[in-house]
Protein backbone atom coordinates (compact mmCIF):
# COMPACT_ATOMS: atom_id res chain seq x y z
CA UNK A 1 0.00 0.00 0.00
CA UNK A 2 1.40 3.65 -0.75
CA UNK A 3 0.96 5.31 2.42
CA UNK A 4 1.57 8.63 0.38
CA UNK A 5 -1.27 8.37 -1.54
CA UNK A 6 -3.41 7.92 1.28
CA UNK A 7 -2.40 10.68 3.16
CA UNK A 8 -2.20 13.02 -0.09
CA UNK A 9 -6.20 11.67 -0.97
CA UNK A 10 -7.07 12.72 2.52
CA UNK A 11 -7.52 16.40 1.60
CA UNK A 12 -9.56 15.30 -1.45
CA UNK A 13 -12.90 17.46 -1.71
CA UNK A 14 -14.66 15.07 -4.72
CA UNK A 15 -15.53 11.65 -2.24
CA UNK A 16 -13.28 12.75 0.62
CA UNK A 17 -14.95 9.64 2.77
CA UNK A 18 -13.06 7.35 1.07
CA UNK A 19 -9.32 7.86 1.71
CA UNK A 20 -10.30 8.87 5.30
CA UNK A 21 -12.33 6.00 5.86
CA UNK A 22 -9.58 3.53 4.93
CA UNK A 23 -7.14 5.00 7.36
CA UNK A 24 -9.45 4.45 10.15
CA UNK A 25 -11.09 0.97 9.02
CA UNK A 26 -7.96 -0.60 7.08
CA UNK A 27 -6.82 -2.60 10.00
CA UNK A 28 -10.04 -4.31 9.94
CA UNK A 29 -9.85 -6.32 6.33
CA UNK A 30 -11.52 -6.46 4.10
CA UNK A 31 -13.72 -8.87 1.33
CA UNK A 32 -15.17 -8.27 -2.21
CA UNK A 33 -18.54 -6.93 -1.96
CA UNK A 34 -21.16 -7.96 -5.03
CA UNK A 35 -22.96 -5.52 -6.98
CA UNK A 36 -26.96 -4.78 -6.84
CA UNK A 37 -26.81 -1.89 -9.62
CA UNK A 38 -28.69 -2.73 -13.53
CA UNK A 39 -27.74 0.09 -14.92
CA UNK A 40 -27.02 -1.20 -18.00
CA UNK A 41 -30.51 -3.76 -18.35
CA UNK A 42 -32.11 -0.17 -17.79
CA UNK A 43 -30.09 1.91 -20.45
CA UNK A 44 -31.71 2.68 -24.09
CA UNK A 45 -28.94 1.70 -26.99
CA UNK A 46 -27.84 4.54 -28.38
CA UNK A 47 -27.09 3.03 -31.47
CA UNK A 48 -29.56 4.62 -33.62
CA UNK A 49 -29.33 8.37 -34.63
CA UNK A 50 -30.12 11.28 -32.18
CA UNK A 51 -31.51 14.03 -32.75
CA UNK A 52 -28.93 16.36 -30.95
CA UNK A 53 -25.48 14.66 -29.63
CA UNK A 54 -24.88 13.58 -26.13
CA UNK A 55 -23.27 15.59 -23.81
CA UNK A 56 -19.97 14.32 -21.96
CA UNK A 57 -19.70 17.08 -18.96
CA UNK A 58 -16.09 16.12 -17.48
CA UNK A 59 -15.18 17.97 -14.32
CA UNK A 60 -11.34 17.90 -13.21
CA UNK A 61 -11.07 18.94 -9.80
CA UNK A 62 -8.48 22.31 -10.07
CA UNK A 63 -8.18 21.88 -13.20
CA UNK A 64 -5.62 25.30 -13.94
CA UNK A 65 -6.05 27.85 -16.83
CA UNK A 66 -2.07 28.17 -16.33
CA UNK A 67 -1.77 24.31 -16.03
CA UNK A 68 -3.37 23.97 -19.33
CA UNK A 69 -1.43 26.77 -21.24
CA UNK A 70 1.56 25.80 -19.48
CA UNK A 71 1.37 22.22 -20.85
CA UNK A 72 0.25 23.42 -23.97
CA UNK A 73 3.34 25.25 -24.56
CA UNK A 74 5.41 22.23 -23.22
CA UNK A 75 4.27 20.40 -25.88
CA UNK A 76 3.33 18.15 -23.23
CA UNK A 77 -0.71 18.38 -23.40
CA UNK A 78 -1.78 17.28 -26.94
CA UNK A 79 -5.20 16.34 -25.97
CA UNK A 80 -5.90 19.71 -24.50
CA UNK A 81 -4.39 21.25 -27.29
CA UNK A 82 -6.32 19.46 -29.68
CA UNK A 83 -9.68 20.62 -27.72
CA UNK A 84 -8.60 24.14 -27.52
CA UNK A 85 -7.90 24.17 -30.99
CA UNK A 86 -11.30 22.76 -31.97
CA UNK A 87 -13.69 24.55 -29.55
CA UNK A 88 -14.22 27.31 -27.28
CA UNK A 89 -11.82 27.99 -24.58
CA UNK A 90 -12.96 30.22 -21.46
CA UNK A 91 -10.00 30.76 -18.66
CA UNK A 92 -11.86 33.09 -16.36
CA UNK A 93 -15.22 31.21 -15.65
CA UNK A 94 -16.83 32.24 -12.35
CA UNK A 95 -16.92 29.58 -9.98
CA UNK A 96 -19.61 29.29 -6.76
CA UNK A 97 -18.41 30.23 -3.43
CA UNK A 98 -16.77 28.89 -0.85
CA UNK A 99 -14.82 27.45 -4.04
CA UNK A 100 -15.19 23.77 -2.57
CA UNK A 101 -16.14 21.03 -4.77
CA UNK A 102 -19.46 20.05 -3.03
CA UNK A 103 -20.61 23.60 -2.90
CA UNK A 104 -19.31 23.90 -6.69
CA UNK A 105 -20.72 20.89 -7.47
CA UNK A 106 -24.29 21.46 -6.43
CA UNK A 107 -24.51 24.74 -8.25
CA UNK A 108 -23.27 23.02 -11.42
CA UNK A 109 -25.78 20.65 -11.31
CA UNK A 110 -28.61 22.41 -10.07
CA UNK A 111 -27.72 26.10 -11.43
CA UNK A 112 -28.19 27.85 -8.31
CA UNK A 113 -25.90 29.64 -5.60
CA UNK A 114 -25.92 28.13 -2.18
CA UNK A 115 -28.40 30.43 -0.68
CA UNK A 116 -30.46 28.51 -2.82
CA UNK A 117 -29.06 24.75 -3.22
CA UNK A 118 -28.36 24.99 0.89
CA UNK A 119 -24.70 23.22 0.75
CA UNK A 120 -23.06 25.94 2.29
CA UNK A 121 -19.74 24.16 2.19
CA UNK A 122 -17.15 21.31 2.61
CA UNK A 123 -17.35 22.32 6.88
CA UNK A 124 -20.52 24.05 8.50
CA UNK A 125 -22.57 24.15 11.12
CA UNK A 126 -25.79 22.90 11.62
CA UNK A 127 -28.22 24.97 13.60
CA UNK A 128 -30.73 22.19 13.94
CA UNK A 129 -28.95 19.58 15.03
CA UNK A 130 -26.44 21.92 16.86
CA UNK A 131 -23.38 20.01 15.68
CA UNK A 132 -20.80 20.54 13.01
CA UNK A 133 -21.48 19.11 9.17
CA UNK A 134 -18.27 17.92 7.95
CA UNK A 135 -17.87 15.75 4.34
CA UNK A 136 -14.10 15.15 5.54
CA UNK A 137 -11.56 17.12 6.19
CA UNK A 138 -8.65 14.45 7.15
CA UNK A 139 -7.90 11.67 10.12
CA UNK A 140 -8.12 14.04 12.64
CA UNK A 141 -11.50 15.07 12.20
CA UNK A 142 -13.01 11.55 11.68
CA UNK A 143 -11.25 10.37 14.91
CA UNK A 144 -12.39 13.43 16.88
CA UNK A 145 -16.14 13.32 15.92
CA UNK A 146 -16.56 9.72 15.29
CA UNK A 147 -16.84 8.06 12.16
CA UNK A 148 -20.23 7.19 12.12
CA UNK A 149 -21.60 10.72 12.03
CA UNK A 150 -18.82 11.62 9.16
CA UNK A 151 -20.39 7.90 6.98
CA UNK A 152 -23.81 9.30 7.42
CA UNK A 153 -23.61 12.84 6.35
CA UNK A 154 -21.27 11.77 3.31
CA UNK A 155 -22.78 8.91 1.61
CA UNK A 156 -26.84 9.87 2.81
CA UNK A 157 -27.64 13.25 4.54
CA UNK A 158 -25.71 15.67 1.46
CA UNK A 159 -27.81 14.54 -1.38
CA UNK A 160 -30.83 13.01 0.80
CA UNK A 161 -31.49 16.27 3.42
CA UNK A 162 -28.59 18.83 2.95
CA UNK A 163 -29.59 19.38 -0.80
CA UNK A 164 -32.84 21.51 -0.80
CA UNK A 165 -35.28 19.56 -2.24
CA UNK A 166 -37.16 23.09 -3.23
CA UNK A 167 -34.74 22.78 -6.31
CA UNK A 168 -34.09 20.22 -8.81
CA UNK A 169 -30.57 18.81 -10.18
CA UNK A 170 -30.36 18.31 -13.63
CA UNK A 171 -30.72 14.57 -13.73
CA UNK A 172 -34.21 15.20 -12.33
CA UNK A 173 -34.78 17.99 -14.75
CA UNK A 174 -33.86 15.67 -17.59
CA UNK A 175 -35.77 12.64 -16.00
CA UNK A 176 -38.36 14.91 -16.02
CA UNK A 177 -38.59 15.02 -20.03
CA UNK A 178 -38.23 11.34 -20.35
CA UNK A 179 -34.03 12.10 -21.52
CA UNK A 180 -31.38 9.86 -19.53
CA UNK A 181 -28.45 10.83 -17.46
CA UNK A 182 -25.22 9.13 -16.00
CA UNK A 183 -22.83 10.32 -13.20
CA UNK A 184 -19.55 8.60 -12.77
CA UNK A 185 -18.19 8.67 -9.45
CA UNK A 186 -19.89 12.52 -8.43
CA UNK A 187 -20.80 13.31 -4.89
CA UNK A 188 -23.81 15.02 -5.98
CA UNK A 189 -25.82 12.44 -7.68
CA UNK A 190 -29.37 13.26 -6.85
CA UNK A 191 -31.71 11.87 -9.68
CA UNK A 192 -35.23 10.06 -10.47
CA UNK A 193 -33.62 6.32 -10.41
CA UNK A 194 -33.59 3.58 -8.01
CA UNK A 195 -30.07 2.86 -6.95
CA UNK A 196 -28.16 1.10 -4.24
CA UNK A 197 -25.32 1.83 -2.34
CA UNK A 198 -23.63 -1.58 -1.13
CA UNK A 199 -21.04 -1.48 1.63
CA UNK A 200 -18.61 -4.71 2.45
CA UNK A 201 -19.34 -6.45 5.60
CA UNK A 202 -16.16 -5.08 6.85
CA UNK A 203 -17.59 -1.89 6.83
CA UNK A 204 -21.15 -1.98 7.50
CA UNK A 205 -20.32 -4.29 10.74
CA UNK A 206 -18.56 -2.08 12.27
CA UNK A 207 -20.00 1.09 11.45
CA UNK A 208 -23.48 2.85 11.43
CA UNK A 209 -23.50 1.87 7.25
CA UNK A 210 -26.26 -0.74 6.25
CA UNK A 211 -24.72 -3.46 3.85
CA UNK A 212 -27.38 -1.66 1.29
CA UNK A 213 -28.71 1.93 1.27
CA UNK A 214 -31.28 2.99 -1.54
CA UNK A 215 -30.60 6.17 -3.24
CA UNK A 216 -32.01 8.08 -6.00
CA UNK A 217 -29.40 9.16 -9.15
CA UNK A 218 -29.02 9.36 -12.71
CA UNK A 219 -30.20 6.45 -15.06
CA UNK A 220 -26.62 5.64 -14.75
CA UNK A 221 -24.77 5.58 -11.83
CA UNK A 222 -21.26 4.72 -10.18
CA UNK A 223 -19.98 5.26 -6.99
CA UNK A 224 -16.67 3.66 -7.07
CA UNK A 225 -16.99 0.26 -6.09
CA UNK A 226 -20.09 0.98 -3.44
CA UNK A 227 -22.44 1.37 -6.91
CA UNK A 228 -20.84 -0.33 -9.26
CA UNK A 229 -23.03 -1.21 -12.22
CA UNK A 230 -19.91 -3.30 -14.42
CA UNK A 231 -18.50 -4.92 -12.03
CA UNK A 232 -17.67 -8.31 -13.55
CA UNK A 233 -18.28 -6.82 -16.83
CA UNK A 234 -14.67 -4.92 -17.59
CA UNK A 235 -11.88 -5.13 -14.75
CA UNK A 236 -11.83 -1.51 -13.13
CA UNK A 237 -9.33 0.01 -10.35
CA UNK A 238 -11.68 -0.40 -7.43
CA UNK A 239 -9.57 -2.17 -4.86
CA UNK A 240 -8.19 -0.13 -2.10
CA UNK A 241 -4.68 1.13 -3.61
CA UNK A 242 -6.92 3.00 -6.01
CA UNK A 243 -9.22 4.66 -3.57
CA UNK A 244 -12.24 1.93 -4.07
CA UNK A 245 -12.82 3.13 -7.65
CA UNK A 246 -13.35 6.94 -7.05
CA UNK A 247 -10.10 7.52 -9.29
CA UNK A 248 -9.71 9.16 -12.75
CA UNK A 249 -8.91 5.74 -14.30
CA UNK A 250 -11.88 4.15 -13.46
CA UNK A 251 -13.91 7.31 -14.25
CA UNK A 252 -12.10 7.10 -17.86
CA UNK A 253 -12.66 3.20 -18.30
CA UNK A 254 -16.39 3.71 -17.44
CA UNK A 255 -16.97 6.53 -20.27
CA UNK A 256 -14.93 4.58 -22.85
CA UNK A 257 -17.17 1.48 -22.22
CA UNK A 258 -20.44 3.31 -22.34
CA UNK A 259 -19.21 5.18 -25.80
CA UNK A 260 -17.81 1.65 -27.31
CA UNK A 261 -20.92 -0.31 -26.55
CA UNK A 262 -23.40 2.62 -27.22
CA UNK A 263 -25.10 3.44 -23.73
CA UNK A 264 -24.04 6.99 -23.56
CA UNK A 265 -26.77 8.43 -22.16
CA UNK A 266 -28.25 12.53 -23.37
CA UNK A 267 -25.66 13.75 -20.16
CA UNK A 268 -22.66 12.00 -18.70
CA UNK A 269 -21.44 13.37 -16.30
CA UNK A 270 -17.43 12.07 -15.25
CA UNK A 271 -15.59 13.12 -12.38
CA UNK A 272 -11.75 13.22 -12.21
CA UNK A 273 -10.70 13.76 -9.16
CA UNK A 274 -6.87 12.66 -8.71
CA UNK A 275 -5.69 15.88 -9.21
CA UNK A 276 -6.70 17.91 -6.80
CA UNK A 277 -5.34 15.73 -4.16
CA UNK A 278 -1.59 16.31 -6.32
CA UNK A 279 -2.24 20.32 -5.86
CA UNK A 280 -2.65 20.07 -2.40
CA UNK A 281 0.38 18.76 -1.75
CA UNK A 282 2.69 20.18 -3.88
CA UNK A 283 1.03 23.71 -5.40
CA UNK A 284 -0.12 24.79 -8.12
CA UNK A 285 3.09 24.34 -10.38
CA UNK A 286 2.25 20.67 -10.47
CA UNK A 287 2.04 18.82 -13.58
CA UNK A 288 2.41 15.07 -14.10
CA UNK A 289 -0.90 14.44 -12.73
CA UNK A 290 -2.38 17.29 -15.57
CA UNK A 291 -0.35 14.77 -18.01
CA UNK A 292 -2.20 11.81 -16.67
CA UNK A 293 -5.71 13.44 -17.24
CA UNK A 294 -4.11 14.48 -20.48
CA UNK A 295 -4.23 10.96 -21.93
CA UNK A 296 -7.14 9.96 -19.83
CA UNK A 297 -9.02 12.38 -21.81
CA UNK A 298 -7.68 11.18 -25.16
CA UNK A 299 -8.76 7.63 -24.11
CA UNK A 300 -12.48 8.59 -23.52
CA UNK A 301 -12.17 10.67 -26.92
CA UNK A 302 -10.59 7.81 -28.81
CA UNK A 303 -13.20 5.68 -27.95
CA UNK A 304 -15.56 7.11 -30.82
CA UNK A 305 -12.55 5.90 -33.02
CA UNK A 306 -10.86 9.53 -33.30
CA UNK A 307 -10.92 12.48 -31.47
CA UNK A 308 -12.40 14.27 -35.00
CA UNK A 309 -14.95 11.02 -34.88
CA UNK A 310 -15.32 12.12 -30.99
CA UNK A 311 -16.14 15.80 -31.41
CA UNK A 312 -19.18 14.38 -34.81
CA UNK A 313 -20.90 12.57 -32.22
CA UNK A 314 -20.98 14.17 -29.18
CA UNK A 315 -20.48 17.87 -27.43
CA UNK A 316 -17.35 17.07 -24.63
CA UNK A 317 -17.54 20.01 -21.85
CA UNK A 318 -14.54 20.07 -19.73
CA UNK A 319 -14.46 21.93 -16.50
CA UNK A 320 -12.19 23.00 -13.68
CA UNK A 321 -14.19 23.62 -10.06
CA UNK A 322 -12.07 26.16 -8.51
CA UNK A 323 -8.40 27.82 -8.52
CA UNK A 324 -5.87 26.60 -6.27
CA UNK A 325 -2.89 29.02 -4.65
CA UNK A 326 0.03 28.26 -3.13
CA UNK A 327 0.33 28.15 0.70
CA UNK A 328 3.55 29.43 2.75
CA UNK A 329 5.92 27.17 4.13
CA UNK A 330 5.68 25.93 7.84
CA UNK A 331 7.35 28.39 9.78
CA UNK A 332 6.52 31.68 7.46
CA UNK A 333 2.61 32.10 9.55
CA UNK A 334 1.31 30.13 6.92
CA UNK A 335 -1.69 29.02 8.78
CA UNK A 336 -4.44 31.43 10.69
CA UNK A 337 -5.69 29.60 13.90
CA UNK A 338 -8.97 30.94 14.27
CA UNK A 339 -8.70 29.38 17.78
CA UNK A 340 -5.75 31.57 18.67
CA UNK A 341 -7.96 34.82 17.54
CA UNK A 342 -10.91 33.69 19.55
CA UNK A 343 -9.57 32.27 22.43
CA UNK A 344 -11.46 34.38 24.82
CA UNK A 345 -14.48 32.88 23.34
CA UNK A 346 -16.22 29.49 24.58
CA UNK A 347 -15.18 27.30 21.15
CA UNK A 348 -17.40 24.53 20.41
CA UNK A 349 -15.30 21.35 20.32
CA UNK A 350 -15.72 19.40 16.78
CA UNK A 351 -18.14 16.60 17.87
CA UNK A 352 -19.72 18.20 20.89
CA UNK A 353 -22.79 19.61 20.57
CA UNK A 354 -23.48 22.83 21.08
CA UNK A 355 -24.99 23.84 24.72
CA UNK A 356 -26.28 27.38 26.29
CA UNK A 357 -22.68 27.98 27.43
CA UNK A 358 -21.15 27.62 23.61
CA UNK A 359 -19.88 30.89 21.99
CA UNK A 360 -18.47 30.27 18.97
CA UNK A 361 -18.65 27.86 15.98
CA UNK A 362 -15.83 27.47 13.73
CA UNK A 363 -16.18 25.85 10.22
CA UNK A 364 -12.45 26.00 8.25
CA UNK A 365 -12.88 25.52 4.27
CA UNK A 366 -8.99 25.71 3.71
CA UNK A 367 -8.86 29.55 2.70
CA UNK A 368 -12.13 30.49 3.79
CA UNK A 369 -14.27 30.13 7.24
CA UNK A 370 -17.51 30.27 8.95
CA UNK A 371 -17.03 31.97 12.53
CA UNK A 372 -20.54 31.34 13.97
CA UNK A 373 -21.95 33.41 17.15
CA UNK A 374 -24.24 31.25 19.26
CA UNK A 375 -25.24 33.22 21.78
CA UNK A 376 -26.19 36.58 22.48
CA UNK A 377 -23.46 37.87 24.74
CA UNK A 378 -21.17 39.33 21.91
CA UNK A 379 -22.32 41.35 19.04
CA UNK A 380 -20.92 40.32 15.07
CA UNK A 381 -19.34 43.56 15.23
CA UNK A 382 -17.55 42.16 18.18
CA UNK A 383 -16.43 38.91 16.65
CA UNK A 384 -15.38 40.73 13.19
CA UNK A 385 -13.12 43.26 15.12
CA UNK A 386 -11.27 40.54 16.38
CA UNK A 387 -10.57 38.40 13.16
CA UNK A 388 -9.89 41.62 10.87
CA UNK A 389 -6.91 42.75 13.86
CA UNK A 390 -5.04 39.71 12.20
CA UNK A 391 -3.23 41.20 8.65
CA UNK A 392 -3.43 37.63 7.05
CA UNK A 393 -7.18 37.94 7.14
CA UNK A 394 -8.76 39.56 3.87
CA UNK A 395 -12.34 39.60 4.16
CA UNK A 396 -14.44 39.39 7.15
CA UNK A 397 -18.42 40.11 6.38
CA UNK A 398 -22.09 39.20 8.27
CA UNK A 399 -25.44 39.74 7.50
CA UNK A 400 -27.64 41.76 9.78
CA UNK A 401 -30.66 43.92 9.82
CA UNK A 402 -31.00 43.43 5.86
CA UNK A 403 -27.52 44.82 5.36
CA UNK A 404 -24.45 43.34 4.68
CA UNK A 405 -21.24 44.11 6.47
CA UNK A 406 -17.77 43.30 4.85
CA UNK A 407 -14.93 44.67 6.28
CA UNK A 408 -10.83 44.60 4.88
CA UNK A 409 -8.53 42.69 7.05
CA UNK A 410 -5.70 44.64 8.86
CA UNK A 411 -7.07 47.67 7.80
CA UNK A 412 -10.17 49.88 9.06
CA UNK A 413 -11.96 49.89 5.66
CA UNK A 414 -15.79 48.88 5.64
CA UNK A 415 -19.08 48.47 3.26
CA UNK A 416 -21.70 47.75 3.56
CA UNK A 417 -24.55 46.67 0.78
CA UNK A 418 -27.83 44.84 0.43
CA UNK A 419 -29.75 43.46 -2.93
CA UNK A 420 -32.34 45.71 -4.38
CA UNK A 421 -31.17 49.27 -5.45
CA UNK A 422 -30.66 51.63 -8.15
CA UNK A 423 -26.78 49.93 -9.05
CA UNK A 424 -26.68 47.43 -11.30
CA UNK A 425 -23.32 44.80 -11.95
CA UNK A 426 -22.14 43.03 -15.41
CA UNK A 427 -25.06 40.40 -14.57
CA UNK A 428 -27.85 42.70 -14.38
CA UNK A 429 -28.54 42.41 -10.72
CA UNK A 430 -28.99 45.29 -8.86
CA UNK A 431 -27.79 46.94 -5.73
CA UNK A 432 -27.52 49.32 -3.00
CA UNK A 433 -23.78 49.93 -1.75
CA UNK A 434 -22.19 52.16 0.37
CA UNK A 435 -19.00 53.58 1.81
CA UNK A 436 -15.27 52.07 0.92
CA UNK A 437 -16.52 49.82 -1.77
CA UNK A 438 -12.71 49.35 -2.24
CA UNK A 439 -12.79 46.34 0.24
CA UNK A 440 -14.65 44.11 -2.58
CA UNK A 441 -12.33 45.88 -5.75
CA UNK A 442 -15.75 46.94 -6.87
CA UNK A 443 -15.18 49.83 -10.12
CA UNK A 444 -18.84 51.94 -9.02
CA UNK A 445 -19.51 54.41 -11.60
CA UNK A 446 -22.04 56.66 -9.73
CA UNK A 447 -22.89 58.57 -12.93
CA UNK A 448 -23.92 55.24 -14.48
CA UNK A 449 -24.68 53.57 -11.69
CA UNK A 450 -22.84 50.42 -12.17
CA UNK A 451 -20.48 48.73 -10.97
CA UNK A 452 -17.46 46.44 -12.52
CA UNK A 453 -15.84 43.81 -10.56
CA UNK A 454 -12.17 43.38 -10.05
CA UNK A 455 -10.37 40.86 -7.70
CA UNK A 456 -13.59 39.02 -6.40
CA UNK A 457 -16.03 37.82 -9.11
CA UNK A 458 -19.28 38.15 -9.08
CA UNK A 459 -18.42 39.40 -5.62
CA UNK A 460 -21.99 40.72 -4.35
CA UNK A 461 -23.96 38.08 -5.94
CA UNK A 462 -21.47 35.02 -4.29
CA UNK A 463 -20.61 36.43 -1.10
CA UNK A 464 -24.61 37.10 -0.44
CA UNK A 465 -25.36 33.75 -0.94
CA UNK A 466 -22.94 32.44 1.38
CA UNK A 467 -24.35 34.29 4.02
CA UNK A 468 -27.95 33.46 3.53
CA UNK A 469 -26.78 29.45 2.43
CA UNK A 470 -28.06 28.10 6.04
CA UNK A 471 -29.80 28.92 9.25
CA UNK A 472 -27.93 30.73 12.21
CA UNK A 473 -25.68 34.29 13.00
CA UNK A 474 -22.54 33.66 11.50
CA UNK A 475 -19.52 35.51 9.68
CA UNK A 476 -17.68 34.56 6.37
CA UNK A 477 -14.31 34.82 7.06
CA UNK A 478 -11.26 34.56 4.16
CA UNK A 479 -7.15 34.49 3.94
CA UNK A 480 -5.30 36.67 2.20
CA UNK A 481 -3.18 35.06 -0.74
CA UNK A 482 -0.65 32.51 1.01
CA UNK A 483 -2.15 31.86 4.04
CA UNK A 484 -5.15 29.63 5.16
CA UNK A 485 -7.74 29.21 8.06
CA UNK A 486 -8.01 26.24 10.14
CA UNK A 487 -9.60 25.44 13.52
CA UNK A 488 -8.84 22.36 16.26
CA UNK A 489 -8.64 19.74 13.32
CA UNK A 490 -8.17 21.26 10.29
CA UNK A 491 -5.83 19.35 7.74
CA UNK A 492 -3.16 22.59 6.65
CA UNK A 493 -1.71 22.57 3.54
CA UNK A 494 2.08 24.41 4.20
CA UNK A 495 3.81 24.45 1.01
CA UNK A 496 1.02 22.91 -1.40
CA UNK A 497 -1.55 24.50 -1.85
CA UNK A 498 -5.10 25.67 -0.95
CA UNK A 499 -8.78 26.74 -2.25
CA UNK A 500 -12.08 27.92 -0.68
CA UNK A 501 -11.67 32.10 -0.83
CA UNK A 502 -13.98 34.99 -2.58
CA UNK A 503 -11.00 36.21 -4.72
CA UNK A 504 -10.35 35.79 -8.66
CA UNK A 505 -6.96 32.94 -7.53
CA UNK A 506 -9.68 30.77 -6.16
CA UNK A 507 -12.50 31.92 -8.09
CA UNK A 508 -11.78 31.59 -12.03
CA UNK A 509 -11.70 28.13 -13.49
CA UNK A 510 -11.04 27.08 -17.08
CA UNK A 511 -14.14 25.40 -19.38
CA UNK A 512 -13.39 23.77 -22.86
CA UNK A 513 -16.38 23.32 -25.30
CA UNK A 514 -16.33 21.56 -27.99
CA UNK A 515 -18.58 19.49 -31.02
CA UNK A 516 -20.97 22.60 -30.71
CA UNK A 517 -20.96 26.40 -31.89
CA UNK A 518 -23.61 27.28 -29.57
CA UNK A 519 -22.07 29.63 -26.01
CA UNK A 520 -22.96 29.52 -22.92
CA UNK A 521 -25.16 33.06 -22.56
CA UNK A 522 -22.63 34.06 -19.05
CA UNK A 523 -19.30 32.91 -17.76
CA UNK A 524 -20.45 31.95 -15.03
CA UNK A 525 -20.73 28.12 -13.19
CA UNK A 526 -24.29 28.83 -11.89
CA UNK A 527 -26.01 29.83 -15.46
CA UNK A 528 -24.38 26.47 -16.81
CA UNK A 529 -27.40 24.24 -15.88
CA UNK A 530 -29.53 25.91 -18.40
CA UNK A 531 -26.88 25.39 -21.45
CA UNK A 532 -26.86 21.68 -20.32
CA UNK A 533 -30.23 21.31 -20.84
CA UNK A 534 -30.20 23.61 -24.09
CA UNK A 535 -27.46 21.56 -25.76
CA UNK A 536 -29.43 18.19 -24.47
CA UNK A 537 -32.46 19.43 -26.04
CA UNK A 538 -34.60 19.45 -23.04
CA UNK A 539 -35.24 23.18 -23.04
CA UNK A 540 -34.73 25.84 -25.92
CA UNK A 541 -32.21 28.81 -25.82
CA UNK A 542 -32.60 30.99 -22.71
CA UNK A 543 -33.44 34.21 -24.66
CA UNK A 544 -36.47 31.99 -25.60
CA UNK A 545 -37.78 30.60 -22.43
Amino acid sequence: MNERRFSINMCKHRIPAIAVLLAVVLLIGCTKQQPHEHDLSQMKSSNGAKAVKPVILIMVDSLLSSSIDRGIQQNILPTFRYLADHGQYYKEFVSSFPTMSVTIDSTLLTGTYPDKHRVPGLVWYSANDKTLINYGTGTKDVMQRGINPFLQQTFFQLNDTHLSKQITTIYEDLAAEGRQSGSINGIIYRGSAEHTLTFPSWLHGTTSLPAEQKVKGPDFFTLGAFSNPLAGVIDLKVNMTQQFGINNQYAADVASYLIKNNHVPDLLCVYMPDLDAELHEDGPSHMDTLKDVDQQLNQIMQSYGSRDEALRQAVFILVGDSGVTPVRRAGEQAVIELPDILMNYEILTPGDTATDQTEVALASNEDMAYVYNLNAKYSMRDIADDLRADNRIDIVAWKENGWIYVMKGGTQKEMQYRPNGDVHDTYNQSWTVQNDVDVLDLQWDRARHTVQYGDYPDALQRLSAALHSHQGDFLVVTSKYGYELADKNSRSHTGGGAHGSLHRWDSLVPVLICGTERAPKTERMVDMKSYFLELTGAAGPASER
